[in-house]
């Protein structure tokens, strides 16, 4: 079962009049034992960069996290520094849940193939997807520049 992806979760966002693209993803009746395994998860993180064309610029960090609440009943969250960004994971291993996202500075990103990716990954039965543009009002060009150590503002008329 798959939920009704809203209309803006297209294959691609092509538009350059943006920063980046934020992909988050829900995913329900994962595998308890991949959620709960905090060595496949940040394994997975370490390949996920470099699968999407990005670059790691550090190691996964991965964490178990305790029950926080009543909605919250812990898992293990983790997250890999890319050049681009970041991709991030939580899991619930009680209540068979993941909630993740990817974060990009690109023009574009494969929001199918990303979901494929952690579908497979965690054997996912059901997903939500939603892709948010960042930076809309993102500067085309450098409004400082540096001159002997001193920085120097210039406000192009596009502003």
């Amino acid at each position: 079962m798959t939920t009704p992806k809203p209309k803006d979760t297209l294959q691609q966002i092509d538009s350059n009049n943006h920063f980046g693209i934020h992909l988050t993803l829900e995913g329900y009746g994962a595998s308890r034992c991949k959620l709960e395994d905090r060595q496949y998860i940040s394994s997975w993180l370490c390949k996920m960069p470099g699968e999407l064309g990005m670059h790691k610029i550090a190691e996964p960090l991965v964490v178990k996290v305790g029950e926080q609440n009543q909605k919250d009943p812990g898992g293990i969250s983790g997250f890999v520094l890319i050049a681009e960004s970041h991709i991030s994971i939580h899991t619930f291993p009680l209540r068979d849940f993941l909630t993740a996202d990817v974060y990009t500075c690109q023009n574009q990103l494969n929001s199918a193939a990303i979901e494929a990716k952690f579908r497979a990954a965690f054997d996912l039965q059901a997903t939500e997807l939603q892709l948010i543009r960042r930076g809309l009002h993102y500067p085309k060009f450098n409004v400082r520049t540096v001159d002997s150590g001193l920085a120097k503002i210039h406000f192009p008329d596009s502003l």
